[in-house]
């Protein structure tokens, strides 16, 4: 499937260089990449679609490819230590169109691979109107309890999405919070005297 057969209206990338934090300067700055893209709704005008799979399956993966392209190229050689995803749906469709494209892993698995990680991306996925924020959480590539890499990148897009489209977006950081100092899960877990086991 060519890029042309998605009705793409625009890309948007947002890139934060963290410099500072807490009056210190960072030895490795942070970099926080977001790609994004503003898309007709594939449902958009037709009721109810009982299946949403054919539209699934033909533009997740194409879509996956443009966005983690996208963010590669906006972390400028940095590696890619957390990641996450997000989807907004206009105010004309369903919160299950917000889900669709990103809940696949015709979607995530193209993030995933090019960067080694074995985390699922955790996620957003809301019914809004154009001009609000779009939230994506992150979580480590490799370890979803490594509290470090707990961090929250957002996007603003004034006119998007409007009533028929989908805004989907990925986002990336170079590394965990500045100075992160509160612990992971695990030694919660060793204090609490909770099987690692049972509660992975």
């Amino acid at each position: 499937m060519a890029h042309d057969d998605i009705d793409i209206r625009k890309v948007i990338t947002k890139t934060e260089i963290l410099w500072r934090e807490g009056g210190r300067p960072l030895e490795d700055r942070t970099r926080i990449a977001v790609a994004a893209a503003v898309l007709r709704n594939p449902w958009a005008g037709q009721g109810f679609v009982e299946d949403l799979a054919p539209k699934i399956h033909e533009i997740a993966p194409v879509l996956g490819q443009i966005l983690t392209d996208v963010l590669v190229e906006q972390m400028d050689g940095a590696p890619i230590e957390a990641y996450g995803k997000a989807a907004t749906v206009g105010l004309s469709g369903e919160l299950e169109h917000a889900s669709a494209l990103i809940h696949t892993l015709r979607f995530g698995n193209i993030l995933r691979d090019r960067v080694g990680g074995s985390s699922f991306l955790p996620f957003t996925n809301r019914r809004a109107s154009a001009d609000t924020v779009t939230s994506i959480p992150m979580v480590h590539i490799k370890d979803s309890g490594i509290r470090s890499h707990y961090l929250t990148a957002e996007l603003h897009v004034s006119d998007a999405p409007r009533d028929d489209e989908l805004l989907v977006a990925i986002a990336g950081a170079s590394a965990g919070r500045p100075f992160a100092r509160i612990g992971d899960r695990y030694q919660d877990m060793a204090i609490l005297g909770v099987d690692q086991r049972k509660r992975p």
